[in-house]
């Protein structure tokens, strides 16, 4: 996990005035989990991300910025590497025009440095 969002997490809960114990009440969970959390040993999980989005009144995207831009990349290598079908039919129609906007809104984060 990303040492960026344990920092982000930590001084989000200290500037609160919250102790550890106070963010694991909240989140319904025990202490040494928001620790986890905090120094970078887990990953939050969706129901978490929700949960510390409403306690801090931040957006996912600004909490999560270091870790939407690790994922933007690897969607870009996993895109860039998309085997083609195997043969066209009507279900694939789309497809050429949704791969086209989703490297599109892959390639706006990773070329401005940002999620």
């Amino acid at each position: 996990m990303s040492s960026q969002f344990a920092l982000d997490l930590r001084l989000a809960r200290k500037k609160a005035g919250y102790t550890q114990d106070d963010l694991a009440h909240l989140l319904d969970t025990h202490q040494t989990v928001v620790s986890q959390l905090e120094h970078g040993k887990r990953r939050p999980s969706l129901i978490e991300i929700i949960d510390l989005s409403l306690v801090y009144g931040r957006s996912f995207e600004s909490f999560f910025a270091e870790v939407m831009a690790e994922r933007k990349k690897h969607l870009s290598v996993r895109l860039s590497t998309l085997p083609a079908p195997g043969r066209k039919a009507m279900s694939t129609f789309n497809r050429p025009g949704s791969l086209s906007r989703m490297k599109r809104r892959l390639a706006e984060g990773l070329d401005h440095g940002s999620a």
